[in-house]
């Protein structure tokens, strides 16, 4: 931190003055925590983590920018409090869920992260430091709000925790026999848990294309869950990179075989902890070694409710002809669109694939994107690395908004990241 500063926060603002980009736990699947071509230096939050209030009546938690959902997670749940949305892992920071405005499980019942923030406070462009909310400069409190960092440095973050009846999680789940069953299941459990999600087998063919298993889920009773609170285990070390062969095709398929038909045919009720509903791949360390040394991306889009039934077929289709095996692909049902201008979430279905990197990876990217952009899709940046701009561009009506509030606070260009440079050229 800066010499002299007895205040984190302010050390925190000092840091950004003059640097392009802050980031939190540096866990983006993309370039958009990386400093843009030509620069060196990024200002990370991680030290400036400490709460700053938090009024139990009303849940409103404030807390520097750096301060984590695994803080979080281990201060107030057990206290009976938890964020209202949550993404896929706890290694995140109160300023990544706002950039990135995180959806979660429950996006149908709780929409996305920036619908309970209450207000942010932000080093802007020009150096100052400004508060928004919903209600004071909303343009750039909306902007910032799955603006990945590029409309200011947030510094500060205001967010409505919710009650949860127990720390536990009561889970349903079931074997589904293929897309056209997932999209049925997904509606049909939405209007009833406030959780749901789905593994889906992707390079199934046939009658069986995108079978899978079906999770919802909902805060245990405590009547329900066992009075102790879950232990919080030390992850399970990955202590090799594996070798790229296990990532072939073939071998996916046979994994995936095995994980689906090893659940009963019955549906499956239990209460289970946290972590294992939230952030399953949080309990292995490293585990981005398992996809060799050349690594992975992860495409995540959403195919619109207004587009034909069959899109969802249709994409898999196109995956598995295309050579995309993955061993974690993560189908959810979407809400309504929030505020968040740039917001990824939008009514219809979401679909998450991990792919490995390879020479044909980015050709396979393309295709992906012409076909979310002929179904009026859109893909979320957060989880983006090879997207060309004119393909963001033909899916995203909303971004020249986002620029114009972008030079409005920031005319200089000052906040700029390699994600930006590549898809909007600065």
């Amino acid at each position: 931190m800066v010499p002299g500063c007895e205040e984190r926060s302010e050390c925190l603002e000092h840091i950004t003055f003059g640097v392009p980009l802050t980031r939190g736990l540096g866990r983006a699947y993309g370039d958009a925590a990386l400093p843009s071509p030509g620069d060196h230096a990024i200002a990370g939050s991680v030290l400036a983590d400490r709460v700053i209030s938090f009024n139990p009546e009303s849940g409103v938690l404030a807390a520097e920018a750096g301060f984590s959902l695994d803080q979080l997670y281990r201060t107030f749940l057990p206290r009976g409090f938890f964020t209202p949305v949550s993404p896929g892992t706890r290694f995140v920071t109160l300023g990544g869920m706002v950039a990135a405005d995180v959806h979660g499980k429950n996006h149908h019942v709780e929409g996305c992260f920036g619908r309970h923030v209450v207000s942010l406070k932000i080093r802007v462009g020009d150096r100052s430091i400004v508060t928004c909310s919903p209600t004071q400069h909303s343009d750039l409190f909306q902007a910032t709000s799955g603006g990945m960092g590029l409309t200011g440095h947030i510094l500060e973050v205001a967010v409505r925790l919710t009650r949860v009846p127990s720390p536990w999680i009561l889970q349903e789940t079931e074997r589904v026999a293929n897309i056209d069953a997932f999209i049925d299941g997904l509606t049909a459990a939405a209007a009833k848990w406030p959780m749901t999600l789905g593994w889906i087998d992707c390079l199934s063919q046939g009658r069986d294309m995108g079978r899978g298993i079906l999770y919802r889920g909902r805060w245990a009773e405590p009547d329900e869950a066992p009075k102790a609170f879950p232990a919080i285990h030390a992850p399970l070390p990955v202590p090799f990179t594996m070798p790229s062969w296990p990532l072939r095709p073939v071998t996916v398929r046979a994994f995936n075989a095995v994980l689906y038909r090893q659940h009963p045919r019955r549906v499956q009720r239990k209460v289970v902890h946290p972590n294992a509903f939230f952030y399953p791949l949080d309990s292995f360390g490293e585990w981005y070694r398992l996809y060799g040394r050349r690594g992975f991306t992860q495409h995540q889009c959403v195919l619109p409710k207004s587009g034909q039934r069959g899109a969802a077929r249709r994409f898999l289709e196109l995956v598995t002809r295309s050579g995309g095996a993955s061993f974690l692909c993560v189908i959810k049902d979407c809400g309504a669109e929030g505020d968040g201008i740039l917001s990824f979430p939008k009514p219809g279905i979401s679909i998450a694939l991990d792919i490995p990197m390879r020479a044909q990876t980015p050709a396979l990217i393309d295709r992906l994107n012409q076909f979310v952009i002929a179904e009026g899709g859109r893909v979320y940046l957060a989880k983006d690395a090879l997207t060309r701009p004119e393909h963001f561009r033909a899916m995203e009506p909303r971004l020249e908004r986002f620029l114009n509030i972008r030079r409005k606070w920031d005319p200089d260009g000052r906040i700029r990241s390699a994600q930006s440079v590549r898809l909007f050229g600065w």
